[in-house]
């Protein structure tokens, strides 16, 4: 009689049910439940969505981003002022290739991620010289005036904070600069990716001339001997 009156009792007892209409499994259920893939090999629980996407999370990325300034901007529109964020994203790969990106958004993770697409559509490659630039430039952009010159090992990166977090992107690493223009720091990031995109190689300078044999010397001294 015991037993009856638990099984009683137990089917009175109220069924949970999810919001699609279907009855909830209990913890003993659903530990008898297996997992299969496509091929029908048993799946462990731990390989789930959350451990695959921690698996995407710790694979190597190829560039690496920096932030250089989020800045809040307005707009005047009839109803009023309308406040948006925009972002100035610097992405490299810590070698040779460096792109820069500039976007709003209406809150600063989107304006962030705009940046980053916007930096990686317009990434460059510019040429080294070991650790260093090829040579000396001055750029211009807009009211920005920056100056970059090669320095010798050991030197390191004396620069001001936005030439120094876009050159810390690439594979530079002893280099001296100065801004001498405006402040901005847009114009300064323009101009230093100007900059870097117009380096070329020692090998390819105007000044560099190969020393080789000319044939008008040896014209000339066969011309000697037969006039002897």
């Amino acid at each position: 009689m015991a037993e009856t009156k638990d099984t009683k009792q137990d089917n009175k007892q109220p069924k949970v049910i999810n919001k699609s209409g279907t009855l909830k499994m209990t913890d003993d259920v659903a530990a008898t439940r297996t997992k299969r893939d496509i091929s029908g090999k048993r799946l462990d629980r731990r390989n789930g969505r959350r451990d695959r996407r921690r698996g995407a999370d710790r694979a190597p990325k190829e560039f690496d981003d920096v932030t250089i300034s989020i800045d809040r901007v307005s707009r005047t529109v009839k109803g009023g002022r309308r406040m948006r964020f925009k972002a100035l994203v610097a992405l490299g790969n810590h070698k040779n290739k460096i792109g820069v990106g500039v976007a709003k958004g209406a809150d600063v993770t989107a304006a962030v991620q705009k940046a980053q697409t916007k930096a990686k559509k317009n990434m460059i490659e510019f040429h080294m010289d070991g650790e260093t630039i090829c040579h000396e430039v001055e750029t211009k952009s807009t009211g920005a005036d920056v100056l970059m010159k090669p320095a010798a090992p050991g030197t390191g990166i004396i620069a001001g904070g936005v030439v120094r977090s876009i050159i810390g992107l690439t594979g530079v690493k002893n280099l001296i600069s100065k801004s001498i223009g405006g402040a901005n720091k847009v114009n300064i990031a323009y101009a230093v990716i100007e900059g870097l995109k117009q380096q070329t190689p020692r090998s390819q300078w105007v000044t560099t001339t190969n020393k080789k044999a000319t044939p008008k010397t040896t014209a000339k001294k066969t011309t000697k001997k037969e006039d002897k």
